[in-house]
């Protein structure tokens, strides 16, 4: 998921490398439009994770991958008490399933020294009303990321858990939001996406860790 948030930084900034990047986006207007403007040796195709049998031949153009983040988004604010199974099945659907069918699809196209990363979130361990489908979804990749770090060895998995991103293009207009996770941080400042992309090229290029969930709050979690 590249063409907004954390997803783009982190392909911006691989492209500003020199890497060949692929993007991918729900529609294939916005995907090829995000590659465009990030430019460099970047291209973008259409994958809906809400889809995940269709997931395999979205990617099939994709001949090689050494390293992957996943990372797609479903905001659901669903409480128990107004429960929506639709809503919560697609957010789970996109998350879990679809995150698993893209490393279905790809690991054959992965070296052996290749490495995954996987987006969560921390409401898996800060959960507030209206997160149940949330926290439920991040809690599932922190479990996600052992059995495929398992099942895909030599070929590394983790997953990175952010709290609110300041800078990301949902959070930038929410300032109570923003202050009150800053407030929260023993390092009294936010957490932005550079933080995420400098956190995900740690956990792809250090080959010694695998299997693990990396929080980046500031230290949020031990409030």
């Amino acid at each position: 998921g590249g063409t907004s948030g954390i997803g783009r930084h982190f392909a911006r900034t691989c492209a500003d490398r020199g890497h060949d990047v692929v993007v991918t986006g729900r529609t294939e207007d916005r995907a090829k439009g995000a590659a465009d403007e990030i430019g460099g040796r970047t291209r973008g195709l259409a994958l809906d994770l809400a889809e995940p049998d269709r997931v395999a031949e979205a990617l099939a153009g994709v001949e090689r991958a050494d390293w992957l983040v996943i990372t797609a988004l479903d905001r659901d604010f669903n409480t128990v008490r107004d429960y929506r199974p639709a809503d919560a099945t697609r957010l789970l659907t996109v998350k879990l399933t679809g995150y698993t069918a893209v490393l279905h699809a790809l690991a054959p196209r992965m070296p052996d020294d290749s490495a995954v990363v996987l987006l969560g979130g921390l409401a898996s361990d800060r959960p507030y009303p209206g997160s149940t489908t949330v926290t439920t979804a991040n809690g599932g990749i922190s479990a996600l990321v052992r059995t495929l770090a398992t099942e895909l060895s030599p070929i590394r998995v983790n997953a990175l858990h952010p709290s609110i991103v300041a800078d990301t293009p949902f959070w930038s207009d929410k300032p109570a939001a923003r202050d009150a996770a800053q407030t929260r941080a023993l390092t009294g400042r936010p957490v932005t996406m550079e933080d995420c992309t400098d956190a995900i090229t740690f956990l792809l290029r250090n080959r010694s860790v695998n299997g693990v969930n990396l929080n980046i709050d500031g230290g949020d979690v031990l409030i």
